[in-house]
């Protein structure tokens, strides 16, 4: 069983990841639904939060379903990232979570997420020091390392597990990458074998099959599995996945009724959540996988990407239903 700080998540967890504009209560409820171990929010701005911006507060709400879940914040500067922490903590989150891995240009050109790989002394000094600094497990997300000629992830691990670091999240890809080419689990896998490691090691990147899950757990040997894009749009993967686990064989797909009922259900808590326009707007990101493999489903999809009032949107939502009721997934 893995660990985080006191937290029991069970045998090989299966992690929601922390993702921009994807991970918001509503679409973290419904993971947890289908059967996600551990939820993360979206990464949240440590000035964003010192300075109260909207977007970065609005952030940190959670709800007690979602048991357990991570607040993700990033940040470079040590003054900001501890503040930030006594500011998630009034949130109550089960844990808090460092993003060292994001590979967006705007946050690494000011040295955060993936920006600190560059500068591990710094990535240790921060985590050593928000460690002291809350009572509740940190975590860190990170990637295998800046480019390929500086992977160094190995001992990147072992000091940050040696500051207090409660568990490890690591994508499979260096930051040059960005998402580009395949994850490569061998150096993660190198993680989790080093003897003097004893936090969980769950690997991220490119586990978009049952399969890859069970090649993770049983080739690599790794803790646990992040989900990312296998599941926008598609939070039956999680419990896809376990099924696997249990039986070795594939769940049968969510039928037409069930696929428009979630997303159905995904557009109200977005709009209860945030309000009608961008509920609308920040929904229409899952549509495409809600419903693919659908042939002949392109012009419904285009109208729930197009359509700017939620009305407008549940009407295409019955349409699809409706049209494609008792569609056989192959």
């Amino acid at each position: 069983m893995s660990k985080i700080g006191d937290i029991d998540v069970g045998k090989f967890p299966l992690l929601l990841a922390p993702m921009e504009d994807v991970s918001d209560p509503p679409f973290r409820a419904l993971c947890k639904e289908q059967g996600a171990d551990v939820v993360y929010t979206e990464f949240i701005s440590s000035e964003g939060l010192i300075r109260n911006a909207a977007k970065s507060t609005m952030k940190l709400d959670i709800y007690e379903k979602e048991r357990p879940v991570g607040i993700q914040i990033f940040g470079a500067n040590l003054d900001s990232m501890l503040r930030s922490v006594e500011i998630v903590e009034a949130s109550n989150p089960d844990i808090i979570d460092i993003n060292f891995g994001c590979p967006v240009k705007k946050v690494v050109s000011k040295g955060a997420g993936a920006g600190i790989l560059k500068d591990i002394d710094l990535m240790v000094k921060l985590t050593d020091a928000m460690v002291k600094h809350t009572k509740l497990p940190v975590t860190v997300k990170t990637r295998l390392g800046w480019d390929h000629d500086s992977i160094r992830i190995v001992e990147v691990a072992e000091r940050l597990q040696d500051v207090g670091c409660a568990a490890i999240s690591i994508h499979g890809r260096t930051r040059a990458q960005l998402y580009k080419g395949n994850a490569d689990w061998k150096p993660i896998a190198e993680v989790k074998n080093n003897p003097r490691m004893h936090i969980p090691v769950f690997g991220n990147g490119d586990v978009d099959t049952p399969e890859r899950a069970v090649e993770m757990r049983d080739e690599y040997g790794l803790d646990g599995a992040m989900i990312g894009r296998a599941c926008i749009g598609y939070p039956w993967f999680f419990k896809e996945v376990k099924h696997f686990f249990e039986t070795g064989e594939h769940l049968a797909p969510p039928t037409i009724a069930e696929r428009v009922e979630v997303a159905r259900r995904h557009l109200q808590m977005s709009i209860g959540w945030k309000g009608e326009k961008l509920g609308v707007f920040e929904t229409r990101r899952h549509y495409t996988n809600y419903f693919r493999g659908i042939r002949d489903i392109k012009s419904y999809r285009q109208k729930l990407v197009t359509t700017d009032d939620s009305e407008g949107v549940f009407k295409v939502l019955d349409e699809i239903e409706k049209v494609f009721s008792g569609y056989e997934f192959v």
